[in-house]
Formats: C-alpha cells, structure tokens, sequence
C-alpha cells in the first residue's frame, strides 16, 4: 500500500512539474495568424516593419547580439545581403535573453553594427526570442503548430531562420552554421 502512494505521489509531482514547465514556455501574448505577411516588427528606428512589403522574396531571419562569439558573422550576413539582395531580406533582431551578450540600447546596437561591420540589412528594434514574452515573429518561426514545417527552440544568438518568398519557412540553422554554408546558399542560387 505505501508503494502505491509513493507512486502516486510521484507520478503526480512530475505531472506538475510538467505542467509548470510546458505553462512557462507558453507566450505572455500568444499570435492568432499562421501567415507569415501578416506579422510585423519595430525596426531599429522605430518605425512598422509590416513582412508583407517582404514577398517574393526570401527572408533570412537572425537573432543578432554584439558581445558574443558569433558577433562576426556580422560581417558575411552583410557579404550575404550584398550578393542576393535582388531575393533575399536579411532582418537582424537584437536579443538580450543570452547571457547579456546585447545590453546596448537600439541606438548603440544601430551604431556598433554600422561601425564595426558596415551593416546595411535591416534591424529590428530589441526583442524576446524565447519564452515568456516572446515576439509574435519569433512565435511563428519556433512553433510547428504555426509555420507547419518544424519546432525549435532558440538556442543561443545568430540561430538563422530562412522563409521562402511565399511566407513558409524552410529551415532553421543553428548559430555555428556560417551565412555562406551551402546549407543556406543553395536556397538562394
């Protein structure tokens, strides 16, 4: 009898932690739309960026900071954007949920990645990437029940999300995965 109440107590007490774990990555504002045109972001000058002024082309989403080891990458997404801007939108999205890798304000952020890297694609203004206040952008791209394609997590600073010229994403590309690796190139040729 002791056993089957320590079993219960048990599968009950993992059961909450359970719950709690899946209640905290719930969004604080979760999106109703799955259609990627019908999102927007504040860019790093604080005007509207509606995704809609994004189709037909591609759109290379980056979580970007200025103090980590991914920072250069900075440089070769500028490369990138140069080379295939007639198909390809890069937006970066200042994020400080890493180890305050990016504690600048927009303004700092805007003028480090000018200054340092000649950054020319766009720039949102800072948001959350990952849970609890996650931007509805992010919501999107991370939830399979609202891209249809996969689920991830955002794992680090300069995870890459492609999306395709009709709004769908086609993958997702871990920090270490450099802007020119064929994995993200052969989207683009």
């Amino acid at each position: 009898m002791q056993a089957i109440i320590v079993v219960l107590i048990l599968v009950i007490g993992f059961g909450l932690l359970w719950w709690l774990y899946w209640y905290k990555q719930q969004p604080v504002n979760p999106i109703t739309t799955t259609n990627f045109y019908d999102l927007s972001v504040v860019d790093i000058n604080g005007n509207t960026l509606a995704f809609s002024s994004f189709a037909g082309k591609k759109v290379l989403i980056v979580n970007i900071a200025s103090r980590c080891g991914f920072t250069p990458q900075l440089s070769s997404l500028q490369n990138l954007y140069e080379l295939y801007q007639d198909r390809l939108i890069i937006l970066g999205v200042p994020s400080n949920q890493f180890l305050n890798q990016s504690p600048e304000n927009e303004w700092e952020m805007r003028q480090f990645c000018q200054r340092n890297y000649g950054v020319g694609f766009l720039l949102s203004e800072k948001v959350a990437v990952r849970w609890p206040d996650q931007h509805p952008v992010y919501q999107r791209l991370t939830r399979k029940s609202l891209n249809s394609v996969k689920g991830s997590v955002v794992k680090r600073n300069f995870q890459k999300y492609l999306v395709d010229e009709e709004g769908s994403l086609i993958d997702v590309f871990s920090p270490t995965v450099e802007p020119f690796d064929e994995k993200i190139v052969n989207h683009l040729t």
